[in-house]
């Protein structure tokens, strides 16, 4: 009786995967019908079609886990649409994606996270290197860092945003899980080097007091660079992510030991044009917008900018300080806050704004991170 039922399942299972096959073939089509008239109706103008719309996914994305009914969590059901828009997106015109590499790091875990497995993934060495592929147009999209929640902003992305005509297009906020790994070339029990990003190591400052005390901790570029290295030393370890170790064919001898467990490092698209609203006029949340200011270093000059926020009640999600290239004391400001530049509140808050700044500039508007 169990293996009748057990059989009946089996066929049952068959038979829902030929009708999944069958549904997502038939989004595919739709996919290419949409690419051809997209390029019909530039063909005259002679402009690029645009075949990758963020808040077109977001809402996609958004629908997916609001109707979702389990027993898959939400979240996973939405990954799964998400390698399935990338697959009928790359039928229209692959993405190219810079992101800041080497492989291997949790910027292309989250570029990836982001566009799925069917962006063509290109690393850069520097976040300056992104921003110029991205500008020249060799590559549609770059992926870069801006803020952890343990150790803070990445001040070079902040300051690339300064003289670059380059718009924010989405975010990413990353999970980030810390490793300690070896090779197999490794003698565990003289372990007396372990390499990381500097950033790495200061997230794992704790455990590695508590566990590695003795053993010296060299800064390198990145996870991956760390994890490539003690390939060929038999006393050295890397702290790592999961596609570090897998890329480089590394074992776990210690999982998730950053200091933090609710560590996560938010990741900003940037790319040419602006992105058009995400949600519907009743929800503002939906989206972000991420301006940078410039004031004199005076008293009041905070209260004054952040006045028109705490007026039109719009949430303010981070706020950062940097000082200006263009004299001494004169310092800008760094503003993420909920809701589109077409809001008509936030039109009202950013002409409110520029009474009173000596230069505003938005970075872009674009979706709150869905995933």
């Amino acid at each position: 009786m169990a293996k009748e039922t057990l059989d009946s399942l089996r066929k049952a299972i068959d038979e829902l995967d030929q009708d999944i096959m069958s549904l997502i073939s038939q989004r595919a089509k739709c996919a290419q019908k949409v690419a051809r008239i997209k390029q019909a109706a530039c063909g005259d103008s002679g402009e690029k079609a645009v075949f990758y719309r963020p808040e077109r996914e977001a809402q996609v994305l958004r629908k997916i886990m609001a109707r979702n009914q389990g027993p898959l969590n939400d979240e996973e059901m939405a990954r799964l649409f998400r390698e399935i828009m990338s697959a009928c997106l790359a039928l229209e015109e692959p993405v190219r994606v810079a992101f800041l590499g080497p492989e291997g790091t949790f910027t292309q875990q989250a570029t990836i996270k982001h566009f799925g497995h069917s962006a063509v993934c290109v690393p850069m060495v520097a976040i300056d290197e992104v921003f110029r592929e991205v500008s020249a147009g060799a590559v549609n999209y770059g992926v870069v860092p801006v803020e952890n929640s343990t150790e803070g902003v990445i001040n070079h992305t902040l300051d690339s945003f300064m003289d670059s005509s380059l718009k924010i297009c989405g975010e990413v906020v990353l999970r980030i899980h810390h490793h300690l790994m070896v090779s197999e070339n490794t003698q565990k029990a003289h372990i007396s080097r372990i390499y990381s990003h500097g950033q790495s190591l200061a997230q794992c400052r704790k455990w590695l007091d508590a566990h590695w005390p003795t053993a010296e901790r060299v800064a390198v570029s990145s996870n991956a660079e760390a994890a490539k290295r003690i390939r060929g030393e038999w006393n050295s370890a890397a702290i790592a992510g999961d596609m570090a170790a897998e890329l480089y064919g590394l074992d776990r001898i210690a999982e998730k030991i950053e200091d933090q467990p609710d560590n996560s490092t938010r990741f900003l698209i940037i790319g040419h044009d602006c992105v058009p609203r995400s949600g519907s006029d009743n929800d503002r949340a939906a989206d972000k917008t991420s301006i940078v200011v410039s004031m004199r270093n005076q008293p009041g000059a905070l209260q004054a900018i952040l006045e028109p926020f705490h007026v039109h009640d719009i949430d303010l999600t981070r706020v950062e300080t940097r000082p200006s290239r263009s004299g001494v004391w004169n310092y800008v400001f760094f503003i993420d806050f909920e809701g589109h530049q077409d809001d008509p509140v936030v039109t009202k808050v950013l002409e409110r704004l520029s009474d009173r700044v000596n230069d505003i500039k938005v970075l872009g508007s674009y979706p709150k991170g869905v995933l």
